[in-house]
């Protein structure tokens, strides 16, 4: 099964490395993501291949598509963890999740059991296409429920026409951004690695995520860390993954 991730014989990393990613789908069978503990298993052993001592999993809480729960994530989480460790895999595994900006948001929010990152942030997500008409109002409401916003991949977002003003704004409310490391590499296409690249060169990155579906990402995300920009975004950021170990 793990004979996929070989190791190849490459030049050392040009940057730090990077020992915990805090955006992933390796939970089984409940979102886009794996789709079977096998497929969970080979890619979190693709991620300790690659340096990764701790993953923070986060699935996507969305209420017309896929509605987990705190329980069912804890439950998936313990499981995963299990299956794990009875393969040899030494990678901490921990869970957050990704929530969708829909009217949904409000509710989950309020959730004794809300699913957050390290106990400070909340990840979350909106339509690539269209900027939700209460985002300022979510992100508030965020803040105000004790957590720090934390949006996921805000280079993808196609509704984002004028980066200067849009991305600072999000800063002065007190956003934080997390990159998908593979934008750098152009998985995502033209626009997402400019606006990636952008957003290096503003230092405006606080976190760096892998946002692992597939074997296909873990393989793109092993490129990555022997390009000139990997180095670049240390230079120019400050980037906080490692704090989460």
């Amino acid at each position: 099964m793990f004979s996929l991730f070989k190791k190849k014989a490459k030049p050392r990393s040009r940057g730090p490395r990077l020992k915990v990613d805090i955006h992933s789908h390796l939970i089984p069978g409940i979102d886009d993501g794996s789709q079977s503990m096998e497929e969970s298993l080979t890619l979190l052993h693709g991620l300790e291949t690659l340096g990764y001592e701790k993953v923070i999993t986060t699935p996507h809480i969305m209420s017309d598509s896929y509605r987990n729960t705190a329980k069912g994530i804890t439950a998936g989480l313990h499981k995963l963890r299990r299956e794990a460790r009875r393969e040899g895999i030494k990678i901490d595994i921990d869970a957050g999740a990704e929530y969708y900006l829909d009217d949904a948001f409000y509710k989950e929010l309020q959730k004794p059991d809300v699913m957050h990152i390290a106990g400070e942030y909340i990840l979350f997500e909106s339509s690539y296409f269209a900027k939700p008409m209460q985002m300022e109002e979510m992100i508030f409401a965020i803040g105000a429920a004790g957590y720090t916003p934390l949006l996921a991949h805000p280079e993808r977002y196609r509704y984002i026409k004028d980066p200067d003003k849009e991305y600072k704004r999000l800063k002065d409310l007190g956003v934080l951004f997390q990159i998908n490391l593979n934008s750098f590499g152009g998985h995502y296409g033209k626009s997402a690695k400019m606006l990636a690249n952008y957003l290096n060169s503003a230092g405006m990155i606080d976190f760096l995520g892998s946002d692992t579906h597939h074997k296909k990402h873990v393989d793109s995300l092993g490129e990555i860390f022997y390009m000139d920009v990997y180095s670049d975004i240390f230079k120019r950021n400050s980037i906080k993954n490692n704090i989460l170990l």
